[in-house]
């Protein structure tokens, strides 16, 4: 196998081929991984802004990294821990996010049109005023997430776990709520439940 088809394996870009501000993915991401064990020579991911587009990052601890605006379209975040990192903003137009932990994570103003996001755990997530337009969240855990202004609109909720989400407001007529556990007592704005 070549060098440029190891770098992009399935379509999807390597860390080791992905800079942001001069360094490699693969340095900061290593760096980072140190900080989240609470080795002193680690450092905190700061990719504020980066763009990450379609990069193979399945499986990688992202908790706490800094990832504010920054573009994510395409990339692989399957089984990611993202706990407590910051991506609002951040582009996840068509992400794989299943299975990631993005448990407390900041996803307020985000864009996840058609993210697959299927057994996400979302629990304590800001995801308010975050675009979730076609994405499916089949099976996630929204638990005490916050999702005021939050567009749903051809999402995907089958069996996603609401019963603790606060939706006063939050506009679910239009998204795919079966056999979801929603609050008690749940009525969508439009009278529909």
């Amino acid at each position: 196998m070549g060098i440029l088809s190891a770098l992009k394996v399935g379509g999807l870009r390597s860390p080791r081929a992905i800079r942001h501000n001069g360094q490699r993915l693969s340095e900061i991401l290593a760096s980072h991984t140190e900080f989240v064990r609470g080795d002193p020579a680690g450092i905190r991911a700061h990719l504020a802004g980066a763009n990450l587009s379609r990069a193979n990052l399945e499986r990688t601890n992202l908790a706490y990294a800094d990832l504010a605006g920054a573009n994510l379209e395409g990339t692989n975040l399957r089984e990611a821990k993202l706990g407590s990192a910051d991506l609002s903003k951040a582009c996840l137009r068509k992400a794989d996010l299943r299975k990631a932990d993005l448990t407390e994570t900041n996803l307020s103003g985000a864009d996840l049109t058609e993210a697959q996001a299927g057994g996400a755990e979302l629990f304590r997530a800001d995801l308010q005023g975050a675009i979730l337009r076609r994405a499916d969240f089949g099976a996630t855990n929204f638990r005490e997430a916050r999702v005021a202004g939050a567009e749903f609109e051809g999402a995907h909720l089958r069996t996603a776990i609401l019963r603790e989400t606060k939706l006063d407001g939050v506009d679910l007529s239009r998204a795919d709520i079966s056999m979801a556990l929603l609050p008690r007592g749940y009525s969508s704005p439009t009278g529909k439940s």
